[in-house]
């Protein structure tokens, strides 16, 4: 059965006055109203268990903040996390509060979410990493709500991507290793096939990867299987050390497997970069004081965020420009330690280089 919720005329019949004097108690005016009137809505407030109807309200009155929504796959990445941080500052630069959820590109999550933030009353929603693309299309052209796709879009549906150039990514990053370093055997690690990769950011892998065969060539190209997460990259990188030579150069597909790639190397007894220089995408350039920095290929994550942002937001009064064609945005190198480069670290605590 459902509880009918209590409402001003409610508390006005219980405090004995009219439903305006309830209203300039609850929120401040724009009336005076007396100690011992006030004290008597008041209680009538306590006795009713009087909540207002915030959602009314907000209807009733003019509104700073709008609200946009975004969805990532995973915020404690630091590719997503710094691209969550982005757009919120800029969305609010131009009033509006961003809903987030994380889809961990799981398609039943992606479509739950953008259902909840529709019924929100979002003027907008960008995903990132669309792993449902068709289905949340199609939910939002019904809502009315313009949509933006970030870095991928697995469902193949015919609109824009706003992203990096990723085969230049995987060209960037195999070319440093074969060029630089004159590696001669470099191996590709990460899995972008839908049998190896449930939930994963295949898409983009098959791009770099397509960027590391116009390098090494598609006779000497070799690729380690993942299904991209730090588990599977860590077990199939042992194994196929174990059970092969140990190439001289590795190229890691994705972020979330460059510790356990390095990790796996170092546990088969091979040194980095010495035996095995490697490159990876999208680390956390500001941590700078893991054992190795990661040698990587970065997104221009301001860009990409303001291209989105503008996209979304600019559509509610021109629909068509949320699909206009999306140039992949310039990506470049970031030294580090992995690939045999050396590059300048920062100061550390004075006290750990002092001698005793």
């Amino acid at each position: 059965m459902t509880v009918k919720r209590t409402t001003l005329a409610d508390v006005a019949r219980r405090a004995g006055t009219s439903t305006a004097v309830v209203s300039y108690v609850l929120n401040d005016g724009p009336r005076p109203v007396s100690d011992a009137l006030r004290a008597r809505v008041v209680a009538a407030l306590d006795e009713l268990n009087y909540r207002p109807d915030r959602a009314a309200r907000a209807l009733r009155r003019p509104r700073r903040w709008r609200h946009l929504g975004l969805l990532v796959p995973d915020v404690r990445l630091p590719l997503f996390g710094t691209l969550v941080g982005r757009i919120e500052i800029e969305a609010r630069e131009r009033d509006h509060l961003t809903l987030i959820g994380n889809t961990g590109y799981d398609p039943e999550r992606e479509i739950e979410f953008a259902a909840a933030f529709a019924d929100s009353g979002i003027e907008g929603l960008i995903v990132v990493g669309g792993a449902n693309g068709r289905a949340t299309a199609e939910l939002c052209r019904q809502a009315r709500i313009p949509i933006v796709w970030v870095h991928n879009n697995r469902d193949h549906i015919d609109t824009a991507v706003i992203g990096a150039d990723h085969v230049d990514a995987g060209r960037l990053a195999a070319g440093h290793l074969a060029q630089t370093h004159r590696r001669e055997n470099i191996v590709f690690v990460g899995g972008f096939t839908a049998v190896e990769v449930a939930h994963g950011d295949r898409e983009t892998v098959t791009q770099r990867y397509e960027g590391y065969l116009s390098v090494v060539g598609s006779t000497a190209a070799e690729r380690i299987p993942t299904d991209l997460t730090p588990e599977g990259a860590y077990r199939a990188v042992r194994r196929y050390l174990a059970e092969r030579p140990a190439p001289d150069g590795m190229v890691i597909g994705t972020y979330a497997q460059a510790a356990a790639t390095l990790r796996a190397v170092a546990d088969a007894g091979l040194r980095i970069p010495q035996d095995v220089a490697l490159v990876g995408y999208d680390a956390d350039t500001a941590n700078a004081y893991a054992p190795l920095m990661l040698t990587t290929v970065q997104q221009p994550i301001g860009d990409i965020a303001r291209t989105a942002l503008s996209r979304v937001l600019d559509a509610a009064g021109n629909p068509q420009s949320a699909d206009a064609p999306a140039a992949p945005i310039a990506v470049e190198l970031s030294i580090g330690e992995t690939c045999g480069c050396t590059p300048d670290r920062p100061v550390r605590d004075s006290r750990a280089r002092s001698s005793p």
